[in-house]
């Protein structure tokens, strides 16, 4: 039986991207995407994603990728128009235009993993039985996002509290919120930490061209990095993974050693 650090899981999804110009780019993308390339940099990493064959080329889009590939068939293909309205892309519209299958833990191929990394897109996704079974076999990591948004009947995406958090948050090893996800979750304004020590490490990017996906990278960077070091050092690296990212479109697709040396100079 095959034996990973970490299984990224997650929909790929058909993203139209609106810039703020009116100009449109169509790409294969996802958090599973982002996710998997910075998870691949740094640690032994499987892949496993859902779609419909006929919608998109996933092993094209993983091409060059350090990780093993799997794959299970969707009847739809996630697919997500982002339409947005600020040259810094923080202002967005999102529509609706496909949703996967939901995914269930007998789907996964049948190895070893320390930790699943749970990289989903939009509730539904995911269910408690999946991440209650995962939790069995390994550590479980976990972007909130896909918990609170929601895909309305008019194909809007808005976000509303995850009515299983009191059941299902304890069995989280990694957990990825940003702040006003955290705010749904608590309803206050809340710092994450170790419960020590808060600790940051500042973004060092010398240009913004690649800056979707930069939480997904980041979340997976860390996760990667904490199979072999402690909290400030898997911080300090997943900052300068997602800098270097940041300065290129696109997932990110060097190595751990290009990130060592980004360290070295800027950091």
């Amino acid at each position: 039986m095959k034996e990973y650090d970490i299984m990224v899981v997650g929909p790929v999804s058909l993203d139209h991207n609106i810039d703020y110009l009116g100009n449109e780019r169509k790409e294969v993308g996802g958090a599973v995407v982002a996710s998997g390339f910075a998870a691949a940099s740094g640690a032994k990493t499987a892949i496993f994603c859902k779609s419909n064959a006929a919608d998109a080329d996933v092993k094209e889009r993983f091409a060059g990728v350090n990780a093993d590939l799997y794959w299970a068939a969707s009847k739809a293909t996630c697919s997500i128009r982002n339409q947005y309205f600020t040259a810094d892309k923080e202002k967005r519209a999102c529509t609706s235009m496909g949703v996967c299958d939901p995914f269930r833990f007998e789907e996964l191929p049948q190895v070893k993993t320390k930790v699943y990394h749970f990289a989903g897109l939009v509730y539904g996704d995911f269910d408690g039985a999946l991440l209650a079974e995962a939790a069995k076999h390994g550590k479980v990591g976990l972007d909130v996002q896909c918990m609170l948004r929601h895909v309305e009947p008019d194909k809007s995406m808005a976000f509303h509290d995850w009515a299983e958090k009191k059941e299902l948050l304890p069995l989280m090893d990694y957990f990825k919120t940003d702040a006003a996800e955290a705010e749904i979750l608590t309803g206050l304004t809340v710092l994450a930490y170790d419960g020590n020590k808060v600790y940051t490490c500042p973004i060092k990017a010398r240009n913004l061209s690649g800056r979707t996906g930069r939480g997904d990278t980041t979340f997976a960077g860390y996760i990667a990095e904490r199979q072999r070091g402690s909290v400030e050092e898997a911080l300090n690296f997943c900052t300068a993974l997602v800098s270097l990212k940041m300065e290129t479109p696109g997932p990110f697709k060097g190595t751990r050693e290009d990130v060592l040396a980004y360290m070295k100079e800027f950091y």
